[in-house]
C-alpha cells in the first residue's frame, strides 16, 4: 500500500474556466497543438515519488505549490508476482527493495478528487491541471500494458487524439491530465503503433534522441553535446504521437550543472535557439535538472544536477522561462514556486478541493 507521509495538503486550489479546448482537426497545425494546452512556465516537480523509503511527502509538496499547471514526473518499474505478472511501481532504481508503491496507489489515488471534481466543474481553459510524465526505467512489454490499462482506467481525465492511419498531428482533445512518455523501447510500439485506427492516443512520446557520438571518452562527449547545433539536436519535428523534447544539461552548459560557470549571454543564446528550432517543429520542451542548494539541505536529490546555489538555479529558472521553455525541472518545488507566483492560481471564484481525507486513506 502506498505512503504518502504524515504530510496532509490541506486544499489545493486549481483554476478551472468554462472555455473548451479542442484544437481543429481541419485547422490545426503542430504549433496550434503545441501552444493549446501547456502555458509556461511549468513547475515540472522532478522525482516526485518516495525513494527507499523515505520523502513520502513529494507529490503532497508539489501539489501543494497550488500552481494551476503543474508536471509531475514518475519513473517507473515492473514489479513481477510469483503468479507470472507484476505491477507498475515507482521507483528510481530498477533493483527494488520491495517498499516501492504501486504507480495506481501513489499517484492515481490520490489525484482522482482533484481530476474527478474538474470533469464535474466543467471549466476547462486550464485544462489541462496536471502534466504526467512517465520516466520508464524498464520497459517489458508487459509494463507497457499494464501502464496502458491504467490509462483506460482513468482515460476520462485525459487528453487525447485520435489515431489515424498516418503520423500528421491531429486534434487534441483536452482533459484535466496530459499524459507524456519518453522515446524507450518498444514505447511507440505499444502506445501508438499498436493502437488501432479510429481509438485514442492517450499517451505521447518524445522525438527520438539522436546520437552525437559513439565515444566513450567523457571530453568527446562534452564536446559533442556543447557544439551541436539546433537542427542537428532537433531533425524532426512533431507527429501525432512524438509530440516533445527532452534535452540534459549539457546541451546548454559544457559539461553540464556540476562544471557550469557564470550564466552569461552566449548561454542564454544558445537555450533560446534550441527552443525556437523545438517550437518551430511544433515541439514542447524540456530540460532537466536545474537544482541549487547547500549539501546540507538535500532531500534526497541527485546531486549531478546541483548548480551550488539558490541563485545559480534562479538565474536559470529566468532564463528558462524568459526562452519560452514549458517544462522547468527542478527538485526544489517550493523556491520554484516562490520564484514564480504568477503560475499559481488567483480569482476568489476557483473552487477550493479538499482532498486532506483522501492522503490520509493512502499512509
Amino acid at each position: 500500500m502506498c505512503r504518502v507521509g504524515s504530510v496532509v495538503l490541506g486544499f489545493i486550489v486549481f483554476g478551472l474556466m468554462v472555455l473548451g479546448i479542442t484544437v481543429s482537426a481541419a485547422t490545426a497545425s503542430a504549433h496550434d497543438a503545441r501552444t493549446a494546452i501547456i502555458r509556461a512556465p511549468m513547475l515540472d516537480a522532478h522525482n516526485c515519488y518516495p525513494e527507499d523509503g523515505q520523502w513520502n511527502d513529494r507529490l503532497a509538496r508539489a501539489l501543494a505549490t497550488k500552481h494551476t499547471q503543474i508536471g509531475i514526473e514518475q519513473d517507473l518499474v515492473w514489479k513481477r508476482d510469483n503468479r507470472g505478472g507484476g505491477v507498475p511501481v515507482v521507483a528510481h532504481e530498477e533493483e527494488l527493495n520491495g517498499g516501492e508503491p504501486t504507480l495506481e496507489d501513489y499517484f492515481f489515488k490520490t489525484v482522482t478528487p482533484l481530476m474527478d471534481a474538474a470533469l464535474k466543474a466543467n471549466r476547462r481553459d486550464t485544462w489541462s491541471l496536471i502534466v504526467l510524465h512517465f520516466d520508464f526505467k524498464t520497459n517489458e512489454p508487459e509494463h507497457h500494458r499494464a501502464v496502458w490499462q491504467l490509462l483506460k482506467k482513468y482515460e476520462r481525465w485525459l487528453t487525447w487524439a485520435p489515431r489515424v492511419a498516418g503520423d500528421a498531428v491531429q486534434a487534441l482533445t483536452v482533459g484535466p491530465m496530459l499524459v507524456l512518455t519518453e522515446a524507450g523501447d518498444g514505447q511507440e510500439r505499444d502506445f501508438y503503433t499498436s493502437v488501432p485506427v479510429g481509438e485514442r492516443l492517450l499517451i505521447f512520446g518524445t522525438v527520438p534522441p539522436v546520437q552525437l557520438t559513439t565515444s566513450d571518452d567523457r571530453e568527446v562527449q562534452r564536446t559533442a553535446a556543447i557544439s551541436a547545433s539546433p537542427e542537428t539536436l532537433l531533425p524532426t519535428g512533431a507527429t501525432n504521437y512524438r509530440r516533445w523534447a527532452n534535452f540534459g544539461w549539457s546541451v546548454i552548459e559544457r559539461g553540464g550543472q556540476k562544471n557550469a560557470g557564470v550564466w552569461d549571454p552566449a548561454d542564454a543564446a544558445r537555450l533560446k535557439s534550441i527552443v525556437d528550432r523545438g517550437h518551430s517543429l511544433g515541439l514542447w520542451t524540456r530540460f532537466y535538472t536545474v537544482d541549487g542548494y547547500d549539501p546540507s539541505q538535500n532531500r534526497g536529490w541527485s546531486d549531478s544536477y546541483n548548480f551550488g546555489s539558490l541563485d545559480a538555479a534562479r538565474v536559470r529558472w529566468r532564463a528558462l522561462v524568459a526562452a519560452g521553455v514549458e517544462f522547468v525541472v527542478t527538485n526544489q518545488y517550493e523556491a520554484f514556486a516562490r520564484e514564480f507566483p504568477r503560475a499559481r492560481s488567483g480569482p476568489e471564484s476557483i473552487p477550493i478541493f479538499p482532498i486532506s481525507q483522501k492522503l490520509r486513506r493512502l499512509k
